[in-house]
Protein backbone atom coordinates (compact mmCIF):
# COMPACT_ATOMS: atom_id res chain seq x y z
CA UNK A 1 0.00 0.00 0.00
CA UNK A 2 2.78 2.36 0.95
CA UNK A 3 4.52 1.56 -2.32
CA UNK A 4 1.36 2.43 -4.29
CA UNK A 5 1.07 5.78 -2.50
CA UNK A 6 4.69 6.53 -3.25
CA UNK A 7 4.20 5.81 -6.94
CA UNK A 8 1.06 7.98 -7.05
CA UNK A 9 2.81 10.89 -5.34
CA UNK A 10 5.74 10.48 -7.69
CA UNK A 11 3.42 10.62 -10.72
CA UNK A 12 1.68 13.74 -9.43
CA UNK A 13 5.01 15.39 -8.75
CA UNK A 14 6.22 14.58 -12.27
CA UNK A 15 2.99 16.05 -13.77
CA UNK A 16 3.38 19.24 -11.74
CA UNK A 17 7.00 19.56 -12.83
CA UNK A 18 5.96 19.07 -16.48
CA UNK A 19 3.27 21.75 -16.22
CA UNK A 20 5.64 24.18 -14.57
CA UNK A 21 8.24 23.48 -17.23
CA UNK A 22 5.75 24.09 -20.02
CA UNK A 23 4.65 27.42 -18.47
CA UNK A 24 8.27 28.49 -18.03
CA UNK A 25 9.07 27.53 -21.64
CA UNK A 26 6.10 29.48 -23.03
CA UNK A 27 7.00 32.48 -20.87
CA UNK A 28 10.59 32.30 -22.09
CA UNK A 29 9.53 32.13 -25.74
CA UNK A 30 7.13 35.04 -25.33
CA UNK A 31 9.80 36.97 -23.50
CA UNK A 32 12.26 36.21 -26.29
CA UNK A 33 9.78 37.57 -28.85
CA UNK A 34 9.38 40.73 -26.80
CA UNK A 35 13.14 41.08 -26.35
CA UNK A 36 13.63 40.64 -30.09
CA UNK A 37 10.93 43.20 -30.88
CA UNK A 38 12.44 45.64 -28.38
CA UNK A 39 15.49 46.00 -30.60
CA UNK A 40 13.51 46.05 -33.87
CA UNK A 41 11.65 48.89 -35.58
CA UNK A 42 7.99 48.00 -35.72
CA UNK A 43 4.84 49.20 -37.45
CA UNK A 44 1.12 48.61 -36.98
CA UNK A 45 -0.75 47.10 -39.90
CA UNK A 46 -4.06 45.36 -40.44
CA UNK A 47 -3.93 41.58 -40.79
CA UNK A 48 -6.75 39.32 -41.95
CA UNK A 49 -7.85 36.90 -39.22
CA UNK A 50 -11.08 35.59 -40.77
CA UNK A 51 -11.76 34.80 -44.43
CA UNK A 52 -13.20 37.75 -46.39
CA UNK A 53 -15.18 37.18 -49.58
CA UNK A 54 -14.51 39.17 -52.74
CA UNK A 55 -16.77 42.21 -52.98
CA UNK A 56 -16.95 42.81 -49.21
CA UNK A 57 -16.99 46.51 -48.33
CA UNK A 58 -14.20 47.75 -46.06
CA UNK A 59 -16.87 49.12 -43.73
CA UNK A 60 -18.13 45.56 -43.21
CA UNK A 61 -14.80 43.92 -42.36
CA UNK A 62 -15.56 44.03 -38.63
CA UNK A 63 -13.46 41.57 -36.64
CA UNK A 64 -12.30 39.84 -39.82
CA UNK A 65 -9.24 42.09 -39.64
CA UNK A 66 -7.15 43.10 -36.65
CA UNK A 67 -4.40 45.64 -36.15
CA UNK A 68 -1.07 44.02 -35.24
CA UNK A 69 2.42 45.23 -34.44
CA UNK A 70 4.98 43.63 -36.76
CA UNK A 71 8.63 44.30 -37.60
CA UNK A 72 8.95 46.96 -40.28
CA UNK A 73 11.02 44.57 -42.35
CA UNK A 74 7.96 42.34 -42.76
CA UNK A 75 5.51 45.10 -43.66
CA UNK A 76 4.28 44.57 -47.20
CA UNK A 77 4.19 47.38 -49.73
CA UNK A 78 0.78 49.12 -49.80
CA UNK A 79 -0.23 47.66 -46.43
CA UNK A 80 -3.27 49.27 -44.78
CA UNK A 81 -2.66 51.14 -41.54
CA UNK A 82 -5.99 52.99 -41.32
CA UNK A 83 -9.28 51.44 -42.43
CA UNK A 84 -10.85 54.87 -42.89
CA UNK A 85 -8.46 55.48 -45.79
CA UNK A 86 -10.24 52.76 -47.77
CA UNK A 87 -13.46 54.78 -47.95
CA UNK A 88 -16.16 52.93 -49.91
CA UNK A 89 -13.80 50.41 -51.47
CA UNK A 90 -14.48 46.67 -51.58
CA UNK A 91 -12.19 43.65 -51.67
CA UNK A 92 -11.25 42.82 -55.25
CA UNK A 93 -10.46 39.18 -54.39
CA UNK A 94 -11.04 36.79 -51.52
CA UNK A 95 -8.76 37.49 -48.54
CA UNK A 96 -7.42 34.67 -46.33
CA UNK A 97 -6.35 34.66 -42.67
CA UNK A 98 -2.73 35.59 -42.00
CA UNK A 99 -2.21 37.94 -44.93
CA UNK A 100 -1.73 41.66 -44.51
CA UNK A 101 -4.53 43.89 -45.75
CA UNK A 102 -3.27 45.69 -48.87
CA UNK A 103 -4.64 48.73 -50.67
CA UNK A 104 -3.86 47.02 -53.97
CA UNK A 105 -6.46 44.36 -53.16
CA UNK A 106 -9.18 46.96 -52.68
CA UNK A 107 -11.12 48.62 -55.52
CA UNK A 108 -14.03 50.95 -56.07
CA UNK A 109 -17.35 49.06 -56.37
CA UNK A 110 -17.74 50.04 -60.03
CA UNK A 111 -14.36 48.47 -60.85
CA UNK A 112 -15.41 45.16 -59.36
CA UNK A 113 -18.61 45.15 -61.38
CA UNK A 114 -16.63 45.24 -64.60
CA UNK A 115 -16.99 47.33 -67.77
CA UNK A 116 -20.42 48.56 -68.73
CA UNK A 117 -21.85 48.14 -65.23
CA UNK A 118 -23.01 50.64 -62.63
CA UNK A 119 -23.41 49.86 -58.91
CA UNK A 120 -26.92 49.20 -57.60
CA UNK A 121 -28.10 51.77 -55.02
CA UNK A 122 -28.73 50.25 -51.60
CA UNK A 123 -32.17 48.72 -51.12
CA UNK A 124 -33.05 48.46 -54.82
CA UNK A 125 -33.49 45.47 -57.11
CA UNK A 126 -32.37 45.02 -60.70
CA UNK A 127 -34.69 44.08 -63.54
CA UNK A 128 -33.83 43.62 -67.23
CA UNK A 129 -36.18 44.55 -70.06
CA UNK A 130 -35.74 43.82 -73.76
CA UNK A 131 -36.53 46.81 -75.99
CA UNK A 132 -35.98 47.83 -79.65
CA UNK A 133 -33.81 50.84 -80.44
CA UNK A 134 -36.75 53.22 -80.97
CA UNK A 135 -37.76 52.71 -77.34
CA UNK A 136 -34.33 53.37 -75.84
CA UNK A 137 -33.74 56.95 -77.01
CA UNK A 138 -32.31 55.87 -80.34
CA UNK A 139 -29.38 54.15 -78.70
CA UNK A 140 -27.95 57.05 -76.64
CA UNK A 141 -28.06 55.18 -73.35
CA UNK A 142 -25.37 53.72 -71.10
CA UNK A 143 -24.83 52.30 -67.64
CA UNK A 144 -25.07 55.04 -65.01
CA UNK A 145 -27.71 57.06 -66.89
CA UNK A 146 -31.10 57.78 -65.37
CA UNK A 147 -34.28 57.34 -67.35
CA UNK A 148 -38.01 57.84 -67.16
CA UNK A 149 -40.17 54.77 -67.72
CA UNK A 150 -43.24 55.37 -69.87
CA UNK A 151 -45.94 52.69 -69.79
CA UNK A 152 -48.78 52.23 -72.28
CA UNK A 153 -51.74 49.85 -72.32
CA UNK A 154 -54.15 49.35 -75.21
CA UNK A 155 -57.88 49.73 -74.85
CA UNK A 156 -59.71 46.87 -73.16
CA UNK A 157 -63.31 46.84 -74.38
CA UNK A 158 -64.37 44.02 -72.07
CA UNK A 159 -63.32 46.01 -69.02
CA UNK A 160 -64.40 49.30 -70.59
CA UNK A 161 -60.91 50.71 -70.08
CA UNK A 162 -59.55 53.15 -72.70
CA UNK A 163 -56.01 53.14 -74.07
CA UNK A 164 -53.68 54.67 -71.49
CA UNK A 165 -50.14 56.05 -71.30
CA UNK A 166 -48.21 57.45 -68.36
CA UNK A 167 -44.68 58.51 -67.50
CA UNK A 168 -44.80 56.25 -64.47
CA UNK A 169 -41.28 56.43 -62.99
CA UNK A 170 -38.60 59.11 -62.92
CA UNK A 171 -34.84 59.02 -62.28
CA UNK A 172 -34.55 55.26 -62.73
CA UNK A 173 -30.90 54.14 -62.60
CA UNK A 174 -29.61 52.15 -65.58
CA UNK A 175 -27.06 49.63 -64.32
CA UNK A 176 -26.25 47.86 -67.60
CA UNK A 177 -26.95 47.95 -71.34
CA UNK A 178 -26.34 44.87 -73.47
CA UNK A 179 -27.17 43.60 -76.92
CA UNK A 180 -29.43 40.57 -77.37
CA UNK A 181 -26.54 38.14 -76.93
CA UNK A 182 -25.77 39.53 -73.46
CA UNK A 183 -22.53 41.26 -74.50
CA UNK A 184 -21.95 44.82 -73.33
CA UNK A 185 -23.36 47.17 -75.95
CA UNK A 186 -20.61 49.18 -77.65
CA UNK A 187 -20.53 52.90 -78.38
CA UNK A 188 -19.67 53.30 -82.04
CA UNK A 189 -19.19 57.05 -81.62
CA UNK A 190 -15.87 56.34 -79.90
CA UNK A 191 -14.71 53.38 -81.97
CA UNK A 192 -15.42 51.65 -85.23
CA UNK A 193 -14.00 48.33 -84.14
CA UNK A 194 -16.40 47.70 -81.27
CA UNK A 195 -13.78 47.76 -78.53
CA UNK A 196 -15.39 50.36 -76.26
CA UNK A 197 -16.60 48.97 -72.97
CA UNK A 198 -18.60 51.70 -71.28
CA UNK A 199 -21.88 49.88 -71.76
CA UNK A 200 -23.32 52.45 -74.11
CA UNK A 201 -25.27 52.00 -77.32
CA UNK A 202 -25.05 53.72 -80.68
CA UNK A 203 -27.42 53.73 -83.59
CA UNK A 204 -24.48 52.93 -85.90
CA UNK A 205 -23.40 49.93 -83.86
CA UNK A 206 -22.93 46.66 -85.67
CA UNK A 207 -25.18 45.26 -82.97
CA UNK A 208 -27.50 48.27 -82.96
CA UNK A 209 -30.59 46.36 -83.92
CA UNK A 210 -30.13 42.62 -83.62
CA UNK A 211 -33.23 40.46 -83.79
CA UNK A 212 -33.63 40.60 -80.01
CA UNK A 213 -33.11 44.36 -79.58
CA UNK A 214 -31.40 45.66 -76.45
CA UNK A 215 -31.29 44.41 -72.87
CA UNK A 216 -31.55 47.33 -70.46
CA UNK A 217 -31.09 46.60 -66.76
CA UNK A 218 -32.54 49.07 -64.28
CA UNK A 219 -32.52 49.41 -60.48
CA UNK A 220 -35.81 50.10 -58.76
CA UNK A 221 -37.80 49.20 -55.64
CA UNK A 222 -39.50 45.82 -55.42
CA UNK A 223 -42.97 47.29 -56.03
CA UNK A 224 -41.85 49.26 -59.09
CA UNK A 225 -40.05 46.20 -60.47
CA UNK A 226 -43.37 44.33 -60.37
CA UNK A 227 -45.07 47.15 -62.25
CA UNK A 228 -42.37 47.32 -64.91
CA UNK A 229 -42.53 43.57 -65.49
CA UNK A 230 -46.33 43.74 -65.77
CA UNK A 231 -46.03 46.50 -68.36
CA UNK A 232 -43.51 44.48 -70.38
CA UNK A 233 -45.76 41.41 -70.27
CA UNK A 234 -49.09 43.06 -71.04
CA UNK A 235 -48.35 46.56 -72.36
CA UNK A 236 -45.63 48.65 -73.97
CA UNK A 237 -42.61 50.35 -72.40
CA UNK A 238 -40.56 53.31 -73.63
CA UNK A 239 -37.59 54.94 -71.89
CA UNK A 240 -36.88 58.66 -71.81
CA UNK A 241 -33.45 59.97 -70.88
CA UNK A 242 -33.46 62.18 -67.79
CA UNK A 243 -30.86 64.36 -66.14
CA UNK A 244 -30.72 65.85 -62.68
CA UNK A 245 -32.40 69.00 -64.01
CA UNK A 246 -35.17 67.26 -65.95
CA UNK A 247 -38.68 68.24 -64.86
CA UNK A 248 -40.72 65.42 -63.37
CA UNK A 249 -44.23 66.78 -63.68
CA UNK A 250 -46.78 65.17 -65.99
CA UNK A 251 -50.51 65.35 -66.61
CA UNK A 252 -51.37 61.99 -65.13
CA UNK A 253 -52.71 59.12 -67.22
CA UNK A 254 -52.93 60.10 -70.90
CA UNK A 255 -55.89 58.83 -72.93
CA UNK A 256 -56.56 59.16 -76.64
CA UNK A 257 -59.25 61.80 -76.19
CA UNK A 258 -56.93 63.99 -74.12
CA UNK A 259 -54.17 64.06 -76.76
CA UNK A 260 -56.19 66.52 -78.88
CA UNK A 261 -57.38 68.73 -76.05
Amino acid sequence: MEELKARLLGGIAALVVAIIGTVLLVSYVQGADKRAMANTETSEVYVVQKEIAAGTAAANFGDSVVKKTVPKATVATNSVTTLADLGQKVSAVGLVPGEQLLTTRMVEPAQLLGPGRAPVPSGLQEVTVKLPIDRVIGGSLKAGDTVGVIISYKENEKLNVPDQTKLAFHQVMVTAVQNSSGAVAQDQSSTTTGTASDGSMGSNSSAAQPAGGYLVTMARSAVDVEKIVHAIEFGTVYLSKESASSTQDNTGVMERIRVFQ
